[in-house]
């Protein structure tokens, strides 16, 4: 079966569902999401978005504690650029049906999280993603322009080599004229040919064993530019958010977002004494790759498998009405938040890394945007700021569907694009085989490239993948299509870029953390 269509999106998060908005005007919309329309991590995102509203915040505030907390490697021209056109996103948002909390004024009710100098994060109550993603859903529901593929799975980006032509080509050489994608319900490989395809399909969360992320963040599109020998980069500055519910068996883990420790909640450990002090004089309102170490060492030095963090000191109403997803969350554990101080633990949370694009969400790959957390852009540098992605997801969507609609028409279909070709395989082999290689993935990229790293860990951790990149190659090669076997080598390819990069690195910068190569005057406390 084949499919045309001007844009081909992957991905229906905040960066997704946005660009297909702003494009769908001017041609056909083809929008594919592996799962359903609602599951992304844009659903799952409790705090916020950040942009400057009101004084005493102001853009240079901002633009100073993005840089800070990118610990010198964000792109200065980027982080001006988001933050100053983010204020006029918001807008639009509203716009679009968005609801955000107000103040007894009309204002925004602007929430402070880990890392901001100033109240700045819009929200709405505890589960602002979800609140984003319900009004974008039923705007792209409306159009009919945009066509919607539910449980459809990208396989893998068509590009050059698929028509045989057997030249060896630079990156700049290479263009993407769509994408090969399984329909998951009834196993039949669809051809989608499209004049510009955007990548928007998230993290790789569920590369390790404990994530806040979708079960959808497998790395899918990371994993496929990088197969089609696009430009990747920054992989090894994964973010372990500081506090995810202690709840073991849950997957994913429930996320304690960061704007309660902005709303005064305080760590602590087991014998009720605060801590974080030790690390930073921010306290629990430090950058979160800071309290995630701290939490991580402080289980260490300890023994204990949590740490706690209390709000039973805060306004109990106050609490209940900003929280109310936390409060009942906790409440069915039998946890009550404005009595109890809540178990919580890091968890793989976001990556800052991914497909390198430039100022318009172009990658390397000609007629390719990459937008969302699967971009790196610049603006997270080596750890991001507290809600800044949402705000990154919104602006890089406009602009990128701003510079598609103004080249749509230098572009025509490629054809003679070859059906996928299974010649040669057979019926998957048991399930055990990639359950078992996704385990002991997980497990090794949960025990050597976490938040805490060594040259000697990073070693280990390559020679144990390599091992399950060829056991899982080889099942690809004689295996009929499925959605797990494919995610499995999504999340092998993925981890490889992680490692490697990791290793590429000696220092210790944000999110790499490595006991071997210090960064220059840090406390060895950890």
């Amino acid at each position: 079966m084949i499919y045309r269509a001007d844009y081909l999106v992957l991905g229906t998060g905040l960066a997704g569902m946005g660009f297909a908005l702003k494009v769908a005007d001017t041609g056909k919309v083809l929008l594919v999401t592996k799962s359903t329309l609602e599951e992304t991590n844009t659903n799952y995102a409790q705090g916020g978005i950040a942009a400057v509203a009101v004084p005493p915040d102001n853009f240079e505030k901002h633009i100073k504690d993005t840089l800070i907390c990118g610990d010198g490697l964000c792109n200065e021209e980027v982080v001006r650029m988001v933050v100053r056109e983010a204020p006029e996103r918001i807008r639009e948002l509203v716009e679009w049906g968005v609801e955000f909390d107000r103040n007894e004024n009309g204002g925004p009710d602007l929430a402070r999280e880990g890392g901001h100098s100033e109240r700045r994060i819009w929200h709405f109550k505890d589960h602002t993603g979800e609140a984003i993603q319900q009004a974008l859903m039923r705007k792209v529901r409306e159009h009919p322009n945009i066509e919607i593929l539910e449980n459809h799975f990208a396989v893998d980006l068509i590009t050059r080599h698929h028509l045989g032509k057997l030249v060896k080509r630079s990156h700049q050489d290479i263009e993407c004229y769509g994408a090969y994608i399984l329909n998951v319900r009834n196993n039949q490989m669809i051809t989608a040919l499209s004049k510009i395809t955007v990548v928007a399909t998230g993290g790789l969360g569920h590369l390790y064993q404990t994530t806040t992320n979708s079960p959808v963040a497998t790395g899918d599109g990371i994993a496929m530019v990088y197969r089609a020998k696009g430009v990747i980069e920054n992989m090894e500055f994964v973010q372990f958010h500081p506090t995810s519910l202690y709840n073991p068996g849950e997957r994913p883990s429930f996320l304690i977002t960061e704007a309660l420790r902005g709303y005064g909640a305080v760590l602590k450990n087991a014998s009720g004494g605060e801590f974080m002090k030790k690390y930073d004089p921010r306290g629990s309102l430090a950058p979160r790759d800071v309290v995630a170490r701290a939490i991580d060492h402080e289980m260490k030095v300890r023994g204990e498998d949590f740490v706690y963090l209390d709000c039973r000191h805060l306004d109990r109403e106050g609490l209940k009405d900003h929280f109310p997803k936390i409060y009942r969350k906790c409440m069915s554990l039998g946890i009550d938040i404005t009595r109890d101080m809540i178990p919580v633990v890091p968890a793989a949370h976001y990556l800052c890394g991914g497909i390198q694009t430039d100022r318009e969400g172009r990658t390397s790959i000609g007629r390719l945007y990459a937008l969302g957390e699967c971009a790196s852009t610049g603006l997270h540098g080596a750890n991001r700021l507290a809600s800044n992605s949402l705000m990154e997801a919104v602006v890089f969507a406009h602009r990128a569907a701003k510079d598609a609609r103004s080249h749509l028409n230098e572009y025509s279909f490629q054809e003679n694009i070859p059906p996928w070709d299974d010649e040669g395989t057979t019926h998957p082999e048991e399930m055990v085989l990639i359950t078992q290689n996704l385990r002991e993935t997980q497990q090794i990229m949960s025990h050597y490239v976490g938040i805490v790293r060594s040259d000697l860990r990073l070693k280990r951790a390559l020679s144990r993948l390599e091992i399950i990149y060829r056991e899982t190659e080889e099942l690809y090669q004689k295996s009929t299509m499925s959605q797990r076997l494919c995610e499995l080598r999504n999340l092998i390819n993925v981890g490889y870029l992680v490692i490697r990069m990791a290793q590429d690195i000696r220092e210790s910068r944000g999110l790499h953390y490595t006991l071997d190569h210090p960064h220059p005057g840090e406390s060895r406390e950890f």
